[in-house]
Order: structure tokens, then sequence, then C-alpha cells
């Protein structure tokens, strides 16, 4: 009999066994609520080897298009000499814990008012003995969430997992087009199916009862929130690619972008009457989250002109202060966050997040100190970085002696390809032109910003000088640049505990200025310089 893999656990294959029943075996936990017959989709699993071993994809799989996606209950297997590999997608990436934290004097939208819980003077339920909300970032990689105490304000669990959406696309754009196609509607349900998990799991092991969660915050990128709220995206991917939701707001019809929808309506399993809030949009594909990030900052207080860049699927920039705000969105795509390149992964444990090179020899860490499967994003910029510091690789991407790949551990066969640093070129491109655009539209000179911020899970982990050097981030001094975590998850935080300030960002956003970086007349010529694997230059009055 042959091996089937999961990480580096392995079991033997015996014929007419369903992939749900060998991680049933290993003790794998996969979501499900329809008794594995195949009607709820949320048992989806990544056949990394081995799919023509397994059954045909059968009628209930129909909506996941591509065979490398599986349904865990309807994979069989039919040949068990073969050796098959597969990854559930819901998988925990490894939660932050340091970032910003932004005190905020506690006035909660739900409170408790003798024996009664009510929200924004509204009796919703008498009071059951905890009052508790959940601030969920809703990335299009990761999803993050926390379960707050709203009397006290106290952050009372921080989960995350893998966004399970993968199967429709690494990245919004390709998501997109999927939720317009015959199958629209699986990306939203998989998604609050897999929040819904989330939340279930969190109550058991924390004792809480779901129908103590009294509200909610989503935030996310424009693609996201709309996903997660069932409206129709497609608007989205055609230019000038705004929301619906954006739309009527511009046309009068509504006061903000933000969303208010009671739980029951979206079937996300907490109290059925409390209040889910969609996080306002700043404009086109800029959404929530990086409203949530502003708020997380501080910027209705800032003073001196600041950067703010979100890194991730899809990189987010904006500049200024409290008087002056300009955005862009930059279409990164996944080749940092471990799609595109053919050993990336996201920040799992077995990740190379760091790489040093000395004496020709590649010295790594990996997360959880577990042998190396690939490179995470942090792991690929110290990579590229000391390629060009010890001069095995030009500016231009291009190896010594013409080499098609560098070996980064031989010995687990994990390498970097030519055709790997091409994608990681232009994701790193799209970074570039995002800053520099909105810079230069903005007029402030590099040397008179007080402050980078670099959010999101990704940023958080690069080594700063390395991103410097090879162009990823502005080239500014780095005691100016701040790695804030995922500030996203913050102000969705802030907007659980203080109904001033949601309401602050919501008149806040509505005067952020949004920058189309492709109107540019310069973009093509600035995205060839970002290609490159060197500084960004400091004069950006010119490419």
């Amino acid at each position: 009999m042959a091996p089937l893999h999961h990480g580096d656990e392995i079991l033997e294959l015996v014929a007419d066994q369903s992939i749900f029943d060998y991680a049933d075996a290993l003790g794998v936990r996969v979501p499900t609520s329809c008794g594995r017959t195949g009607e709820c989709h949320e048992c989806i699993v990544e056949v990394k080897r081995g799919r023509e071993a397994l059954n045909a994809p059968t009628e209930p799989e129909r909506f996941l298009l591509n065979d490398q996606y599986r349904l865990a209950c309807q994979a069989v297997v039919k040949d068990p000499d073969a050796d098959i590999e597969f990854a559930v997608l819901r998988r925990q990436p490894r939660i932050m814990t340091r970032g910003v934290s932004r005190g905020v004097a506690l006035d909660p939208l739900t409170t408790r008012v003798g024996d009664d819980v009510v929200f924004d003077d509204r009796v919703i339920d008498r009071y059951r003995g905890h009052i508790y909300g959940l601030a969920i970032d809703v990335g299009t990689t990761t999803v993050v969430l926390n379960l707050v105490d709203l009397e006290s304000g106290e952050v009372v669990h921080t989960g995350s997992f893998e966004n399970p959406q993968r199967f429709g696309g690494s990245d919004t754009m390709r998501r997109i087009s999927y939720d317009n196609g015959d199958y629209r509607g699986e990306l939203q349900q998989v998604i609050l199916s897999s929040v819904n998990f989330e939340i279930g799991d969190m109550a058991r092991r924390l004792k809480v009862r779901r129908r103590q969660i009294y509200e909610a915050v989503i935030v996310g990128n424009t693609t996201m929130r709309e996903i997660f709220f069932g409206n129709d995206v497609q608007s989205i991917g055609e230019r000038p690619y705004r929301s619906d939701v954006e739309e009527e707001f511009l046309a009068g019809k509504r006061e903000t972008t933000a969303l208010n929808v009671r739980a029951r309506d979206l079937d996300l399993r907490i109290f059925p009457d409390a209040n889910v809030y969609g996080a306002p949009l700043v404009g086109s594909h800029v959404g929530g989250d990086i409203a949530a990030d502003l708020l997380a900052i501080g910027i209705e207080e800032q003073e001196d002109v600041v950067v703010l860049v979100d890194i991730g699927t899809n990189t987010e920039v904006v500049v200024g202060n409290r008087y002056r705000l300009m955005a862009a969105s930059c279409p990164a795509g996944p080749a940092f966050e471990g799609g595109e390149v053919t050993f990336g992964m996201p920040g799992y444990d077995g990740a190379i997040e760091t790489v040093r090179i000395a004496n020709g020899t590649v010295e790594y860490d990996t997360i959880g100190g577990a042998p190396a499967e690939g490179i995470c994003g942090s792991g690929l910029v110290d990579l590229l970085a000391e390629l060009l510091r010890t001069r095995r690789m030009n500016e231009l991407g291009v190896l010594e002696d013409g080499a098609s790949e560098f070996d980064v551990v031989p010995e687990r066969g994990i390498t970097l390809s030519r055709a790997d640093m091409s994608a990681l070129a232009q994701a790193k491109a799209a970074n570039y032109c995002g800053q520099w655009i909105v810079l230069r539209k903005y007029g402030t000179p590099l040397e008179n910003l007080s402050r980078l911020y670099l959010a999101g899970g990704f940023a958080n982990y690069i080594n700063v000088e390395n991103a410097r050097n090879i162009g990823f981030i502005a080239n500014i001094p780095l005691d100016r640049v701040s790695q804030i975590g995922n500030a996203a998850l913050e102000g969705a935080t802030i907007m659980l505990k203080s109904r001033i300030k949601r309401r602050e960002i919501e008149l806040l956003t509505r005067d952020i200025e949004h920058v189309e970086l492709e109107t540019s007349p310069d973009f093509f010529d600035l995205f060839v310089e970002g290609c490159q694997f060197k500084p960004m230059k400091r004069d950006l009055t010119s490419a």
C-alpha cells in the first residue's frame, strides 16, 4: 500500500475511504455542517498530489471548477498504490502577538441597562451574564477575529484561519470573476461557514454562549466585504471599480458606505438580532480594512504627514494627515503571500521566515522551528536582499552565471527559480508604483514625512532594511518606519468599543481622495523601474 500525506503525517492508503476518513484518523479538524453529504460545501481540501488516484469529482463538487480542490467527504481513494497528499484549506496562520494598540474611551453601541441588553437605545435582549462583540478582519488570504467583552473593553480571545475562498482564486479580481459565474454565493457561503465554525470552536473552548455575542464589526477590502454581506461584486471588477454601495453613496442615495445587517439575515450564528456592521469604504478597491487602519493610527488627530502601507494580495497606500488624505490600491497579487512562487507559502509552521547568506551558505529560521516546507513573505524579502547583497543576483533579478534557479535548502528541494523572481518583481513593482505615485501626487518630499506605517501580517515580520534595499517600501530613514501589525483588526475593535470613533471614521472616509494609478501617464515606466531590485529613488519628480 502507498502512503497518504498531510504535512509530516503519513497514513497507509486503503481503497474506498474518503479524504475525510483520513482526516478523522489524523485528528485533523475539517469543517462540515451537513453530515458529510456534500451539501454544505465546507470541507474543501487541496489535493497537492495524487489527484488521479481519487474518484472523479461529484455533482456537489461542480462549484470547485478545478480538481486541485475537492470536498473531503466526496474525494474517495480508488488507487491505494498511488501517493496522495492533501491539505485543509482552513489552516491557522501564526497570530501576531505585537502591533499597534490604541486606547479609546469605552462607549459601545451595545450596553447593559439594568436587566436589559440595549443596542443604540433599543432593547434587544435581557441580560444573561455577558455582553460580547466580534471584530473580524476578512482578508483575501487570512481571516482574523477578536472576541471583545463590551462591558470591560477586554479582548478575550484572538483567532485566525486561512481564508477558504482560495478555490475561487488567489486575488480579488479572480474571486469577482468566480462570483459572477454559475456559482454566485458559494464564496459567501464558505466564508460564513468558516467564521461560524471558528465562533463555535471558540465558544466551546472558552465556555461562552454564541447568543451572548450581541454585535459584530466586519472589515475587509471592498470585494471581501461585499462578498461577506452577499452583495453583487461585478461592478468592482470594471472601471471605475466601485461597488454598488459606493455608487449609491455618490449618487446621494445613502448617507454612508457602511452597512448594518441583522445576524439572522446573514446566517451568522451569534445572537440572531445582533447588528453586523460593515466598516465604511474609502473608495474603489480601498475598503473598510483601510478605514480601520486609519482609525488604529489615530489619523483623525495627526497633524504631520504620514504614509500608511497595508501590504497584502491587494496593497493599499494612504498619504496625508487629518486635513487631507489620498489613497490608492495596488493589485500586488499573492506572490509574497504564498501564491505564484513554487515554494512560496503563507506564515505557517515550517515556513522559512528569515534568511541570511554567510560564507556562501544559506542560513534560515522557520516558523515554529519545524522542518522547512517553503518560504513565506518575510523570508522571500530577506532572500532577495541577500542575493542582491552578495551579488548572486543583479538589480534586474538575473542570477549569477545566468542560472535558472537558486538552491535555498537543497536537502529539502526548496529553490527560487527565475519564474519565481519574475512574479516577485512584478508584485514588488505594484507596491513601488502605489507608494511613488500617491506620494508624488500629494506633493510632500520624502524627507518631510514623519512616519511610514507598515500594516498587515506580512509587513509585521519583514526586515525593514531589506525591504527598503530591494525597493519594496519608500526610501526613508529606518527610524521613521513603524510596523503596526494587524491594524485593521485593532481598528475594527475600536469600532466595537466606541460609537464616537465609529462615527468619526464614517465622516473621515467621505473626504479621502482616491488615486487611480493606471491613469498616471508614466505608470508603465514606473512599473518597469519598480521591477528592479534596488532602493526607491528619493526624487519623486521623475521615474
